[in-house]
């Protein structure tokens, strides 16, 4: 197995060649993707899904490798990478994106969307459009939104059901604004963490707790040092499959085009995958006695207003917002 050091030599080399001829000569039918989250999470069946299909279609002319489990680094890393051409393709986490994209902002405030359902329509429409599209500012091509669930509380010392539950208690957050001032405003104390090392934090007591999606919450195995389980379902801030724009352009037109179609395609894909493995998960975990309790969601909503309101008064988020509250 590459090496994330090999991998990455390997990559500066490639690069290193490009005022000499292609950057991609050292194999133009090889993309390469990443994903932090481990082989069977339904993110990475998506990408290995939607790199056979390209392979098919090419008849092999083009082929995909995903490292998986964080093999290539942090989600901040793969961003990185990709915008400067070495790595193809990464599947990150909109929150991680949110201070260098403004668009992503709207899809991770708290309490924008009302469902799972409601997310699906708004990132199937117009709204996942623009977003997608804003990602060309930075050198980097929107490929598809892939929705996660809703996000929720999760912690080692007790339940939390109002937003006073959470005053002392320390969370990880992502690398964004947004949801460190939220956790402000509901009495706790944000801890920007990469999400490999969340597991660890929570054992040593460097975090009382975090939040994500249930099926993350699993996979990662944060259950077994958190036992407490809180519906707040404050966010449905999405994920984003993202391809260096570098590699994109270095594509024939036909194979651009047709790279989008499968992407858009493995949409569908992944959310077969998440809606089963998340009913799977949810069940793992009330047999390994995680504790579950509703939150008083009116309490909490009125205790993130002032971030929500902050936002509004910027006309392009506005104008976001007022398209997805119309597919309420």
């Amino acid at each position: 197995m590459t090496t994330r050091r090999e991998f990455l030599a390997g990559a500066a080399a490639g690069l290193s060649t490009a005022a000499s001829g292609s950057v991609w000569a050292r194999d133009p039918g090889l993309l390469t993707a990443t994903d932090v989250h481990v082989k069977d999470y339904p993110t990475v069946a998506a990408v290995e899904w939607l790199g056979r299909e390209l392979q098919s279609a090419t008849q092999g002319r083009l082929r995909l490798r995903m490292y998986h489990s964080g093999q290539l680094g942090r989600e901040a890393e793969a961003i990185d990478m990709a915008r400067f051409g070495a790595i193809d393709i990464t599947r990150v986490y909109s929150g991680a994106l949110n201070n260098a994209f403004p668009l992503t902002q709207m899809l991770s405030l708290p309490y924008t969307f009302d469902s799972v359902a409601h997310l699906r329509r708004a990132l199937d429409g117009e709204v996942g459009r623009r977003v997608l599209e804003g990602f060309a500012r930075r050198d980097l091509v929107g490929l598809a939104l892939y929705d996660c669930g809703a996000r929720c509380f999760y912690n080692v010392r007790r339940p939390i059901r109002t937003p006073a539950d959470m005053h002392g208690l320390k969370f990880r957050v992502p690398s964004s604004d947004i949801f460190m001032r939220m956790i402000r405003l509901l009495g706790g104390n944000p801890t920007p963490l990469a999400y490999g090392e969340v597991f660890s934090a929570l054992q040593t007591h460097l975090i009382d707790g975090a939040e994500n999606n249930l099926r993350s919450y699993h996979s990662s195995r944060q259950f077994e040092a958190a036992r407490y389980w809180s519906r707040s379902e404050h966010s449905y801030a999405p994920d984003v499959l993202l391809m260096s724009r570098r590699r994109y352009e270095a594509l024939a037109p036909a194979d651009r085009g047709l790279l989008h179609e499968i992407a858009r395609a493995s949409v569908g894909v992944m959310r077969a995958r998440w809606d089963e493995s998340e009913t799977q998960s949810r069940q793992t975990l009330l047999d390994a006695g995680v504790q579950m309790n509703d939150c008083d969601l009116p309490a909490f909503r009125k205790a993130v207003a002032p971030l929500l309101d902050d936002y509004h008064r910027v006309p392009a988020l506005e104008a976001l917002y007022r398209e997805i509250r119309s597919l309420a």
